[in-house]
């Protein structure tokens, strides 16, 4: 793997060669991945993966017309082929009148802010392998877990580079473990399974292994014998990792290209009340040791935590460069991009705020309701903000979580959904994406 400073010195050259190929901009972009994953399963060692990988992606302009492209093999020979491939698909491709380079006087200069994102552990194969372990073993000691999916823990650590024409060469690194765990509870036709996992920069920050096991395993317990709630409308509450994916969808209708493309259930919303009085969505990758966090984005451009909603309002779009023209504004540091290709827009580190109320004291007014854990399925319309999805979880019964059930149909609209949530007070800073519990009222379920 290289160091930082050669992988910027790699991308810098590479920029210089084709440049005096014939190429009027370009960037280039380095990403090297080393990782490490053991899986066990049934306390029996099933799996040891080591993977080691180098990749770099060139993209150049002749004019407005311009070329990605992309290599694993980082041989002299083979980027010179890279260089000279790239420029002769830049000149035969179509003229894009937004294609371009992010803004030279836009760049990050000076220190980058220290996000502590290499904590430079190399835990040992054997470590991870009793890390995992420890994890199914706590989750097949909980009473009614019956078989074992499996357990794993994983280290990582990737080295990025990103060099322009306009001078900029930056690069910065990253490490990353994991350990999950996923059992099997109950018998023949009855089985549930379940998972748990947590992921961190920082070896010592992930939480301990049979704290893993035995969520994954309670987890998977407490769905067994669902049964079916009734048809209606309702409030439903969503616990944290389901909720999670309502941000999601909030972060893709509010990118530059779907903005652009008139495809997002957010167009002209712009300064406008798209949620609850109150309600703040912030990214932030500058948190230290964030999942997402990065100094600069996939164009050069320096990042800085952002309110994407204020009071509930809507204050801004996600840009990379080319969304930010065609929409006559300025990017915004969001662009995101992989070896190929060129760059998109996204959030990093994403979280609704928490609110004063407990979880408890959420669903405590609760006649009937629905506590959501799990969500199946894919069927949410970007353009209108249509949301009908598979659900499963628990009946909320006179404000607290009764039977299980599952084979439920969640349905309602973005738009409505957003204005009507309301967010508990137990927001944790555990994945890319964060939400407390969430409450929304009237949705519509699908039951029995």
């Amino acid at each position: 793997m290289l160091t930082i400073t050669q992988a910027e010195d790699r991308v810098s050259t590479l920029i210089a060669a084709a440049r005096k190929a014939g190429a009027d901009a370009a960037d280039a972009l380095y990403v090297c991945d080393a990782s490490t994953q053991v899986s066990v399963r049934l306390g029996q060692l099933e799996d040891v993966e080591r993977s080691e990988g180098e990749d770099i992606g060139l993209r150049v302009f002749v004019g407005r017309r311009s070329a990605s492209v992309s290599s694993s093999d980082l041989s002299a020979d083979a980027l010179a082929a890279l260089v000279e491939r790239a420029v002769a698909m830049a000149r035969e491709a179509p003229e894009d009148p937004w294609a371009g380079l992010a803004p030279a006087d836009r760049l990050l200069t000076g220190a980058a802010p220290d996000l502590e994102a290499d904590d430079g552990a190399d835990p040992a194969p054997a470590a991870l392998r009793e890390r995992a372990l420890a994890a199914e073993d706590a989750a097949r000691a909980i009473a009614g877990v019956t078989n074992s999916e499996g357990a794993s823990a994983s280290a990582g650590r990737s080295v990025i580079a990103l060099a322009t024409s306009h001078g900029f060469a930056r690069g910065y690194s990253t490490t990353g473990y994991s350990s999950s765990a996923s059992v099997i509870a109950g018998e023949g036709l009855g089985m549930q399974r379940d998972y748990a996992y947590h992921s961190t920069r920082h070896f010592a920050d992930l939480e301990a292994a049979d704290a893993i096991g035995r969520r994954a395993g309670e987890r998977a317990v407490a769905r067994l014998n669902p049964g079916r709630l009734a048809s209606g409308a309702m409030p439903v509450l969503f616990d944290p990792r389901a909720g999670a994916s309502l941000l999601g969808h909030f972060a893709g209708a509010i990118t530059g290209a779907a903005v652009a493309r008139r495809t997002s259930f957010l167009l002209d919303k712009m300064g406008e009340a798209v949620f609850a009085p109150g309600i703040v969505v912030r990214d932030d990758p500058h948190r230290v040791r964030g999942l997402r966090s990065k100094p600069f984005d996939g164009e050069g451009l320096p990042t800085a935590p952002a309110d994407l909603i204020a009071d509930g309002v809507l204050t801004g779009w996600l840009l990379d460069s080319a969304s930010a023209r065609q929409l006559g504004l300025a990017p915004t540091g969001h662009a995101v991009r992989g070896i190929g290709g060129a760059p998109g827009a996204g959030a990093t580190n994403l979280h609704l705020a928490a609110g004063a109320l407990s979880p408890a004291d959420l669903m405590g007014d609760v006649k009937l309701g629905l506590y959501v854990t799990e969500l199946i399925g894919q069927g949410v319309n970007p353009v209108t903000g249509d949301y009908s999805r598979g659900a499963s979880g628990f009946v909320i019964r006179d404000g607290r979580l009764a039977e299980p059930v599952a084979e439920i149909t969640i349905a309602g609209n973005l738009i409505d959904m957003f204005r009507r949530l309301t967010p508990a007070s137990d927001l944790e800073f555990r994945r890319g994406v964060d939400v407390p519990t969430i409450r929304v009222e009237g949705m519509t379920i699908a039951g029995a």
